[in-house]
């Protein structure tokens, strides 16, 4: 099964620098060559399911995070006109943020536990 999702990709390398991790030590832990790597990193080639579980405990994180986090959801609501309504007012943007962000990683880990069961009963299927 490949993954086409472009976020992927960026996922990949936002969680590697934020865990402070080479790309030489996960090409190496992924028997790749560093420009191999370099390539996954920048989506220029495919990558399989095993190969994003592979990274993903690496990483030491769960795969949904690979597949789903958009960091500009989370750390960009201050600006963002689509979620807080066009020419709202500043101190009105961040007057419900915190529980605003409770609820939406509530959401997410729901979405999380919804996709993993997908992905079980797909692997299921493909035996």
């Amino acid at each position: 099964m490949q993954i086409e999702s472009p976020n992927v990709y960026e996922n990949i390398k936002r969680f590697r620098e934020l865990k402070n991790i080479s790309r030489q030590q996960m090409a190496d832990d992924l028997d790749l060559s560093l420009s191999g790597y370099a390539k996954l990193e920048r989506g220029e080639i495919d990558v399989t399911l095993s190969r994003i579980n592979q990274i993903a405990g690496l990483l030491e994180i769960d795969v949904s995070k690979l597949l789903n986090f958009d960091a500009s959801q989370i750390f960009n609501l201050n600006n963002n006109n689509l979620v807080q309504g066009v020419g709202t007012k500043a101190d009105i943007v961040h007057y419900h943020t915190d529980e605003y962000l409770v609820k939406y990683v509530k959401i997410l880990e729901e979405e999380v536990e919804r996709l993993k069961l997908e992905i079980k009963l797909a692997a299921q299927k493909l035996d």
